[in-house]
């Protein structure tokens, strides 16, 4: 049987330093290649270009509205769902064209596992060490949860099956570009939490510095990654006292626009 046809997406703004490592792997080998580009000040937009006419300029909803309107674009029911910093091996997509070439798929999610590198070195356990459902069925009203980041696929009863090889991961340039993404996405989230009501702590951005530290280096086996794991849990445990942090002084801030100054009760 005939591997079946595969629409492929990427989301992207100012990759221009990488991102011809992804479209190289991806050229010649997906049916369809669709690229939006949220407004990059870089020569993004013309190096995709050179690999598909699918380059579509758009402004900058959030994460998953983005992800929404490139889905909507896709012609064919098997979907990959790539970023710019993420490259397909050959290997991997053999594996692919392999199972999607079987008669009888019953799967609807194919989890790609992901070996994401820091500094380097690969990092094999934790949470940036597990599969990705990053090729789905697009029917049945597939889609990203329409949050501003961690956008979730939504799908109905979801088979998933997980592959053997993996999808390669470069998702910080530097120190400063891992420490900047982290502390977006915490604002963010913080700034959702604190539009649903939701309120936050000191003390508890502390705790969960400690939990989900420990949680990524010893539960999580980040320990066994060397100084890279540990280097990550650190970074995870940050990442959780910023988002809570974040919230905490978002309640403050609120707190002391609702309280009356002493002129103003005078």
């Amino acid at each position: 049987m005939k591997r079946r046809p595969i629409s492929c997406f990427l989301i992207v703004r100012n990759e221009a330093d990488r991102i011809e490592a992804c479209l190289q792997g991806l050229a010649g080998w997906v049916d369809q290649l669709i690229i939006l580009d949220s407004g990059s000040t870089d020569n993004t937009a013309q190096l995709c270009r050179q690999y598909t006419d699918e380059v579509y300029i758009t402004d900058w909803p959030g994460y998953g509205p983005q992800r929404n309107r490139a889905l909507a674009k896709c012609q064919h029911e098997w979907v990959l769902n790539l970023d710019a910093d993420e490259n397909i091996t050959d290997d991997l997509k053999a594996e692919i064209d392999t199972v999607l070439s079987e008669p009888d798929l019953d799967a609807n999610i194919l989890r790609l596992p992901w070996q994401t590198y820091l500094f380097g070195k690969p990092l094999n356990h934790g949470r940036y060490s597990t599969a990705q459902g990053k090729l789905f069925l697009n029917k049945d009203g597939a889609q990203f949860k329409n949050s501003q980041v961690h956008e979730v696929l939504q799908i109905a009863n979801p088979k998933a099956r997980t592959l053997r090889h993996p999808l390669k991961h470069y998702s910080w340039r530097t120190y400063q570009h891992l420490q900047e993404k982290h502390l977006k996405y915490a604002c963010i989230l913080a700034q959702e939490k604190h539009a649903r009501g939701k309120t936050g702590s000191l003390p508890y951005a502390a705790l969960r510095f400690v939990t989900d530290f420990l949680q990524q280096y010893v539960l999580r086996g980040g320990f066994l990654d060397g100084k890279q794991g540990f280097f990550m849990a650190m970074v995870l445990g940050q990442y959780a006292f910023h988002k809570y942090a974040a919230l905490a002084a978002l309640q403050m801030q609120q707190d002391a626009d609702n309280t009356p100054s002493r002129e103003t009760s005078s």
